[in-house]
C-alpha cells in the first residue's frame, strides 16, 4: 500500500509491525503524525501495519532503499521503538538520509554489543556481571559452574544457555555466537532467579539529563518447561524500588550521561543482589512490552508521545511529567504473559472475558488456533500479554490474577491444556512483603 497522501502532515516511518508497535502508530496518529510502517510481512501477520496510514514491504534492514524513499517522500523522521534488531538500521538510515535520531553508531552499538556494554560500565563504575572468556574454558578451575552463555546481540533469549560442565558450554558456544551478528558470545556467571532479582529498567533523556520512568521485577518460567529464561510476568514497581534508587540510580544516570545520549529511551536489564545492581542487557529504546500502555492509564504520561515529536524534528515531550512516573501513582502494574507448549493451538478462548474486566488495560494475542509452536525455549513460546493496573492490595492482585487463570483456556487440536508456566501466585508473595 502507497497511497502517500499526507496532506502536509509530518511523517513518521516506524521499523517493524508488530502487535506491540500498534501504539506507537495510534500515539503518532493522535499527534496529527502521517505513519508509515516498514517490515517483510504481510499486514495479517504485522499488526501494526494495518492501522498505518501507509505500509512498505521492505526489510528493515534493507537500509539504502529506506534511506531513499525518506529522501523521495519527504519523510520527517524513522523509529526502532521497542525490539532489539530495529535499533541498528534505525541509526544507520536516520543518518545517512538526515533525520533526527537517538543516538550516534558509537552510542548504539555500546547499547546493543554486550561486550562493548560491559566496558562502557566498568569504565563508569556501573556494576555488571562477572563474566568469563573462552580461553577460562581450558583452565582447569577458572570457570565457577554454572554460568550462562549468550550471543553479544540477539533478542528474546536465542541463543542463550545454562551450562553446568565444560561440555555443555562447549556445546552452548557455537549455537550462541550463530545467533550474533558479529559471531561473538558473552560467559557470564549464572544469577539464580530464586537469591538475586531480575529487573527491567527504563530511562527518559532529555537534553543529556535522565530521568527514571520505569522500574520492575521479572519473573521467568518453570526450568522443566524449558522456560527459565523466559518472562511469566513482570510486577512494576520493582519491590527493590528503595533500595535502587539509594544505590545505582545516579550511577547508572552518569553513565548515561557519560556515553554522551542526549535525546530518546535507554533501557537496561540487571539483577538485584542484595548490595547492588548489576546490569547485563541495554537497549536504547523502550522494553518490548505494553508497560507504556499502563503508564499512561496510571498517571497520564505517554513516553510514545513524549519521544515521537524528536524524531520528526521536535523535542523530547514531557520529561517533567515524567519524573517519578515510576511510581504508578502508588498503584501496581502486573503484565501476566502467556506462554503455550509445543504443538498445534486447537482453542484460543478467555480473551474477550478478561479484556473487560475494569482492571485490565490491554490483552495482546501473538499466537492463533492452528499455528504450530515449536520447543524453542524462547520468546516464541509467548502467545499473548494480559496488562493489570489496580490499587496496592495483595487481594486484589490475587483476585485478578485467579479471574485470569479461570477464564484462559488453550488447548491443543488433541485437547490437551497448552498452557505452560502459568503465573504462581508466590511471586505475589515476595512482591507485597517486600514493598509494604
Amino acid at each position: 500500500m502507497n497511497s502517500n497522501n499526507s496532506n502536509g502532515k509530518k511523517k513518521l516511518l516506524i521499523l517493524a509491525g508488530a502487535a506491540v508497535h500498534c501504539k506507537v502508530v495510534e500515539a503518532a496518529k493522535e499527534l496529527g503524525i502521517y505513519t508509515i510502517v516498514a517490515d517483510y510481512l504481510k499486514p495479517e501477520s504485522s499488526p501494526a501495519k494495518l492501522i498505518a496510514d501507509e505500509y512498505l514491504m521492505n526489510n528493515i534492514f534493507d537500509i539504502d532503499e529506506l534511506v531513499q524513499y525518506i529522501k523521495d517522500n519527504n519523510v520527517d523522521g524513522v523509529l526502532g521503538f521497542c525490539i532489539d534488531p530495529t535499533q541498528r538500521p534505525a541509526q544507520q538510515i536516520a543518518e545517512k538520509a538526515g533525520v533526527p535520531c537517538f543516538g550516534t553508531w558509537e552510542q548504539v552499538m555500546a547499547l546493543t554489543d554486550k561486550t562493548v556494554f560491559k566496558k562502557l560500565c566498568k569504565d563508569t563504575g556501573v556494576d555488571t556481571i562477572y563474566s568469563y572468556t573462552e580461553d577460562d574454558i581450558m583452565v582447569d578451575g577458572k570457570i565457577e559452574y554454572p554460568v550462562l552463555v549468550k550471543p553479544v546481540d540477539s533478542r528474546g533469549s536465542r541463543g542463550v544457555k545454562e551450562c553446568f560442565t565444560k561440555d555443555e558450554l562447549m556445546e552452548a558456544i557455537p549455537n550462541a555466537k550463530k545467533e550474533s551478528s558479529n559471531g561473538g558470545c558473552v560467559i557470564e556467571k549464572y544469577m539464580t532467579p530464586d537469591v538475586n532479582q531480575d529487573l527491567t529498567i527504563s530511562y527518559l533523556v532529555k537534553d543529556g539529563e535522565p530521568t527514571l520512568v520505569s522500574l520492575g521485577d521479572r519473573h521467568s518460567g518453570r526450568k522443566e518447561d524449558n522456560l527459565d529464561r523466559q518472562l511469566v510476568c513482570t510486577i512494576q514497581p520493582s519491590r527493590f524500588v528503595n533500595e535502587y534508587m539509594a544505590v545505582a540510580d545516579e550511577r547508572i544516570k552518569k553513565m548515561i550521561k557519560h556515553l554522551g545520549i542526549q535525546n530518546g529511551p535507554v533501557f537496561f536489564q540487571g539483577y538485584w543482589d542484595g548490595n547492588t545492581v548489576r546490569l547485563y542487557d541495554p537497549g536504547l529504546r523502550y522494553p518490548g512490552n505494553e508497560y507504556e500502555r499502563i503508564l499512561n492509564v496510571a498517571t497520564g504520561v505517554n513516553l510514545m508521545k513524549d519521544i515521537i515529536p524528536y524524531c520528526v524534528g521536535g523535542e523530547i515531550e514531557g520529561y517533567e511529567e515524567a519524573k517519578g512516573c515510576y511510581d504508578l501513582n502508588g498503584k501496581v502494574c502486573m503484565q501476566y504473559m502467556i506462554n503455550v507448549g509445543p504443538g498445534v493451538i486447537g482453542t484460543y478462548q478467555g480473551l474477550d472475558v478478561i479484556a473487560k474486566h475494569p482492571n485490565i488495560v490491554d490483552v495482546t494475542q501473538k499466537h492463533f488456533v492452528g499455528e504450530t509452536i515449536e520447543a524453542t525455549g524462547d520468546i516464541r513460546h509467548r502467545a499473548g500479554e494480559i496488562s493489570v493496573l489496580c490499587e496496592r492490595s495483595y487481594e486484589k492482585m490475587k483476585e485478578i490474577i485467579d479471574f485470569i487463570q479461570s477464564n484462559l483456556r488453550i488447548l491443543d487440536v488433541e485437547g490437551n491444556n497448552q498452557i505452560i508456566s502459568p503465573f504462581d501466585r508466590t511471586i505475589l508473595d515476595k512482591w507485597y512483603k517486600q514493598l509494604r
